[in-house]
């Protein structure tokens, strides 16, 4: 498998109440730990953003 390119957009700020970009929805370690992150992990974790971008949507709301 093919390692997965960066969901960074280059909008790296963390001040979200959980840690998270608001970017991406990456947490800091995640992002520091991308590089190096198996294909399936970092598959997963792909999904597990498109989660957090959209529950960090709904809280601006």
């Amino acid at each position: 498998m093919k390692k997965q390119k960066s969901p960074c957009i280059g909008l790296c700020d963390f001040s979200s109440s959980k840690g998270w970009c608001f970017g991406c929805g990456r947490t800091r370690e995640e992002s520091q730990k991308w590089k190096n992150m198996q294909p399936y992990a970092s598959m997963v974790l792909r999904k597990e953003l498109k989660k957090r971008l959209s529950q960090m949507n709904t809280e601006q709301t």
